[in-house]
């Protein structure tokens, strides 16, 4: 169905992709991984048309359709809602319309007293040619598809008359996405589908594609949406530019990587063993033929002196054949060193510890149209609870403690306020009711979700200097932690990668001495290795964590407790 052969792409001097082939199947799902920049996005596009490759070829069987949803969206903003869904379905669309106006002329004419029978008869017939062609394209299954769409990715309140430009960041992906779903094409192509959707939209989604019967590409930073959806992994090397093929969902392409390195490091290990031995055996076999060339040669005994002479010339040539060996050992047949695994040890230094009790919340509320009425001057909170009974809230009677160690995940639908309480709770934003209490010794460090703490126009050695009466070695050795090496920490922290940021944040808030993290979606762009990375990080942290976030791994792997925001309301899970 879809055929990629010897692709190939360069920008200037680097290197995007090389001799990069693969075939999907009807019906076949697979992943596409790899880190940041190591071209995932530039090889959609290629298959999607919208880039030329340097060499080889991306095409589709014949009649097969593509549908792809990239990252970074240009839509109308002047676009209706149900007019972009629509656009999915174009040629049901245009059916609908054509098969609706010749009913209406049917209608008319039957009104009409001197209504024509031959006319009639006509219009009947390309009535019911009309209909034949709504039902090949789908007939009225097609709105219900729609509907099932639309609430499956949480669009189904969103008025059908919305512009598209009144649509959060986060309705516009869902929406475009949609428009895609219920297009069915052959081939789906999907760039980080997951980004935007909370826990019942992803299981959706994940229902929706495990069911279809298309071919799939998926690039997705979300493990366990990978586990569910495809059953093939196609690795995009950073290094070798080239792709190759793992059998299976991503659990089973881990445990493929693991047993490859653990191989590759059974290998490295057996040729320095064997490195070691040759050049052992070369050394010794060297002093034999010094030892030889010397023993008789100061006597006046001709057959000795050549006797010796050929002995040692003997060994001096098996000494060169291994080393010869040896050479080709370090050159042709070398055995790169693994990778080790990334090991972090952080030193936190004399982090102040809070109380027990790090924060509470009681009977917190908020609502946007009270805040709007009441920016100016706060009232009491028992008089705003009169004044505002009727209005929309977000969420209200919200009661929580956060205690010294736990590790808190946030969770809650798109639009139930994670975002919002978070702010509250570091004072960005007033409650409209309740209030927020903290604990002794608190230092709050917030991580909000656009990174906009970060000043782009310094480098990360210059932040942490600026932060800590430390020297450049120190600096560097604490920015080591985080995972910047070498010349990294000179960087322009605006040249930095999304993961790179997010692990600087981190660092920042680890150098202003925080001892409770509040975190707004730290790991939303971030690939899978930095994604564990960046858990390492937390891991590490001495203190107490409060992080919204809709990684479902991520909260198994990290989470002691979960706090969900549901119903307006807030509830605790252990």
């Amino acid at each position: 169905m879809l055929h990629v052969s010897h692709l190939s792409k360069s920008y200037g001097i680097a290197t995007i992709l090389d001799d990069v082939s693969f075939v999907l199947n009807r019906g076949e799902h697979a992943g596409l991984v790899g880190v940041n920049g190591a071209g995932k996005t530039t090889l959609l596009r290629i298959i999607a048309g919208l880039e030329p490759p340097d060499a080889g070829f991306a095409r589709l069987d014949a009649h097969a359709t593509l549908g792809y949803l990239p990252q970074g969206l240009v839509l109308d903003d002047e676009l209706a809602l149900d007019a972009l869904i629509r656009q999915g379905v174009a040629m049901w669309e245009t059916a609908r319309c054509a098969m609706n106006e010749l009913a209406a002329r049917l209608e008319r004419d039957a009104a009409r007293p001197d209504a024509n029978e031959g006319s009639t008869v006509k219009s009947l017939a390309e009535y019911g040619a009309a209909v034949a062609r709504f039902e090949a394209l789908g007939g009225y299954d097609v709105e219900t598809r729609i509907e099932d769409v639309l609430r499956g990715l949480g669009l189904e309140n969103v008025a059908r008359d919305l512009p598209i430009g009144k649509l959060s960041g986060g309705q516009r992906t869902r929406a475009e996405l949609a428009r895609l779903l219920v297009s069915e094409p052959s081939v789906l192509l999907l760039d980080e589908p997951t980004n935007h959707l909370d826990v019942a939209a992803l299981e959706w989604l994940e229902e929706f594609i495990h069911a279809y019967a298309g071919a799939a590409l998926i690039v997705s930073h979300d493990r366990v949406f990978l586990d569910h959806t495809v059953s093939q992994i196609l690795e995009l090397d950073d290094v070798t530019h080239r792709v190759t093929i793992y059998h299976g969902n991503y659990s089973d392409y881990e445990g493929a990587k693991a047993r490859e390195l653990e191989q590759q490091w059974s290998a490295y290990q057996d040729q320095q063993a064997e490195l070691a031995r040759l050049t052992d055996a070369a050394r010794h076999l060297r002093g034999i033929a010094k030892f030889r060339k010397g023993g008789k040669a100061d006597t006046n005994d001709k057959f000795a002196k050549a006797f010796f002479a050929n002995r040692g010339k003997a060994t001096v040539g098996r000494a060169k054949n291994i080393e010869k060996r040896i050479e080709r050992l370090q050159t042709d047949e070398k055995i790169d060193k693994p990778k080790a695994g990334y090991a972090l040890k952080l030193d936190f230094g004399e982090m102040p510890r809070s109380g027990q009790m790090v924060l509470q919340l009681e009977e917190v509320g908020h609502s946007f149209d009270v805040l709007r009425l009441t920016n100016d001057e706060r009232r009491e909170t028992s008089n705003v609870k009169r004044q505002v009974s009727n209005v929309n809230w977000l969420f209200r009677n919200v009661n929580a403690m956060l205690r010294h160690g736990e590790r808190i995940a946030l969770v809650g639908a798109n639009g139930t306020g994670k975002s919002t309480l978070l702010k509250i709770i570091v004072g960005e934003l007033q409650p409209t009711a309740g209030r927020v209490r903290l604990g002794a010794n608190v230092r709050l460090g917030y991580m909000p979700q656009e990174q906009e703490t970060l000043d782009v126009s310094t480098t990360p050695l210059a932040m942490v200097r600026a932060l800590m009466p430390v020297g450049e070695t120190d600096a560097r050795h604490f920015l080591h932690f985080f995972m910047f090496e070498r010349d990294e920490v000179f960087t322009p922290i605006g040249k930095l990668s999304y993961g790179e940021r997010a692990r600087l944040i981190l660092a920042k808030l680890v150098a202003e001495r925080s001892n409770v993290l509040i975190l707004d979606e730290p790991i939303n762009h971030l690939d899978i290795p930095s994604r564990e990375r960046f858990q390492a990080a937390l891991d590490a942290f001495p203190g107490t964590i409060l992080v919204a976030v809709h990684d479902r791994a991520f909260i198994e792997r990290f989470a002691s407790g979960i706090w969900a925001i549901e119903k307006q309301t807030l509830r605790a899970y252990e």
